[in-house]
């Protein structure tokens, strides 16, 4: 089960980088075998490495955090497919963001992290869940205020938004751009597990700031590099 829900829960922020998660975001990943901190086994000879690969999921089924198995293509693990997707992308944009000098890459640090715990409570469906897990994967709120914060601190920067833009204004800009998009997907795919009560409320509010928030600083990257925002323009 442990390495079915490694391939499946973005919960990737393993070994040492589960030291960076918890420097960075004062909390540490949930590991596959429901424990705090990095995924790692104690092998049974130090000359044995853990297989990435199970076969578990050969058959097109997986599990959840709490153990029940679900066909691949279930809402769950769609959600947590498209989490992970959307992390992806954020550190896509943040490596172009990094080249540039960025003060809010740290953020995206952060919000990587967040998006770990996000999948943590998109694998827990509360209808197969014990207290135990429903108390380890809880997903609170202090996460929609902080891109709050950071929202309004970028938009008080940005000249007033007067037309629409279209995904533009230089590498950072178009990056950040497209995890917000991919932002929109994955809370779309998160909605009806939260409408079902299977998921905090928490989850829904988080993905739904996060787009804005990608939003706000696609636009306060385009205008710290000079690059021009492209404006829509009916076609003639």
């Amino acid at each position: 089960m442990a390495s079915s829900i490694i391939k499946h829960i973005p919960v990737r922020c393993v070994l040492k980088t589960s030291e960076k998660c918890f420097r960075i975001c004062g909390t540490r990943p949930l590991c596959a075998s429901g424990k705090d901190g990095g995924y790692a086994t104690r092998p049974e000879r130090s000359s044995s490495v853990p297989k990435i690969y199970t076969k578990t999921g050969d058959k097109g089924f997986s599990s959840t955090f709490t153990g029940e198995r679900r066909p691949k293509e279930d809402q769950v693990f769609e959600a947590l497919g498209t989490t992970d997707e959307l992390s992806s992308a954020i550190g896509l944009a943040r490596e172009f963001c990094i080249d540039q000098g960025h003060p809010f890459t740290e953020e995206l640090d952060k919000i990587q992290c967040v998006l770990q715990d996000v999948g943590s409570n998109i694998a827990t469906p509360r209808s197969s869940a014990r207290e135990s897990h429903i108390k380890k994967t809880k997903f609170m709120g202090q996460p929609v205020s902080d891109l709050e914060s950071w929202i309004d601190k970028y938009t008080e920067e940005l000249p007033p938004l007067a037309n629409f833009i279209l995904p533009s204004g230089g590498k950072s800009s178009a990056a950040l751009h497209m995890a917000r998009s991919v932002c929109r997907r994955a809370e779309r795919s998160v909605a009806p597990i939260v409408r079902s009560g299977e998921a905090d409320p928490e989850v829904a509010k988080f993905l739904n700031r996060l787009s804005d928030y990608l939003f706000t600083v696609a636009r306060y990257a385009a205008m710290k590099e000079g690059n021009q925002e492209k404006i829509y323009k009916r076609p003639e």
